[in-house]
């Protein structure tokens, strides 16, 4: 995928050295932005193997709202290295507990009573779009700063703030579905293109979902970085020749109901997978 390689190129050719909170070095370069045509195919590498089944599996743990992973890890370990059989794979207030359950605290004027409501930003896009497609307010946020202002023990305070944290669609006139991106910190050779796959899976269920086309995917990463260990498999993926685009094929089904047996990737045949360590 060319623009995803464009922008492994840019940080090794400009981004500079840095250390930061994992405690291994990283190649940083800051605003990093590119347009990926959705039309084209489902934007999954092809120059190393993604593993697409644990895309699929997080994002429909995102849409669970889930603040544990104890369900999640009996399919993919991916979130493994952030939490531990010891906090009973708590992972606070995250990424899908915000899109979903975003907490509201609301006081009844007549007593006084303080009750907790939650909401649902996903479902209230959902509704934009079969409502009032041209809203230019469709946005879903995951950067909470009351929860991350919690106390270090507080079970609710999230292990890690949000790296991709707020998301938005807009429609065009000819009625295709663009999905935009913001990441605060995009570690490049791993998260990124399970970000890339995660969106594009989500704007392909809400185009479904509404009756719309899908139309782009854009990307803005601020910190975009590429840890010193992954520098060697970054440049072998720029050596490789990218192959053609995989498709995505979603069941026919209310979105809310999707299930993981409902999405199958076809033509997928990627070069081989490349090893990066992951930095916590």
């Amino acid at each position: 995928m060319k623009e995803y390689l464009d922008a492994v190129r840019l940080v090794l050719e400009k981004g500079q050295r840095k250390t930061n909170r994992t405690g291994v070095d990283a190649i940083s370069y800051f605003g990093v932005h590119y347009k990926i045509n959705l039309a084209e195919g489902f934007p999954l590498l092809t120059t190393k193997k993604v593993n697409f089944d644990a895309v699929i599996r997080e994002l429909l743990w995102y849409l669970t709202g889930e603040t544990h992973i104890r369900n999640l890890r009996q399919h993919t370990k991916i979130w493994d290295p952030w939490t531990s059989e010891e906090k009973n794979w708590e992972v606070g207030n995250l990424y899908g507990y915000q899109w979903v359950k975003w907490e509201q605290y609301l006081e009844d004027p007549e007593t006084g009573k303080i009750t907790l409501n939650h909401i649902n930003q996903v479902q209230n896009v959902i509704d934009k779009l079969k409502t009032d497609p041209n809203d230019r307010r469709m946005i879903v946020t995951a950067w909470n700063p009351s929860d991350l202002h919690r106390p270090k023990d507080d079970p609710k305070r999230p292990i890690l703030p949000s790296c991709h944290l707020l998301f938005m669609f807009h429609v065009s006139a000819d009625g295709r579905l663009n999905c935009h991106l913001t990441q605060r910190s995009a570690d490049l050779m791993i998260g990124v293109p399970f970000n890339i796959a995660c969106y594009a899976t989500l704007t392909q269920m809400l185009a479904q979902e509404c009756g719309f086309k899908i139309g782009e995917f854009s990307h803005y990463l601020n910190d975009c970085h590429i840890y010193a260990n992954h520098v060697e498999g970054a440049k072998e993926q720029l050596s490789r020749t990218p192959k053609e685009k995989p498709t995505l094929a979603i069941a026919k089904k209310p979105f809310w109901e999707l299930m993981f047996e409902d999405f199958k990737l076809e033509n997928y045949n990627p070069h081989p997978a490349i090893k990066f360590p992951v930095a916590v």
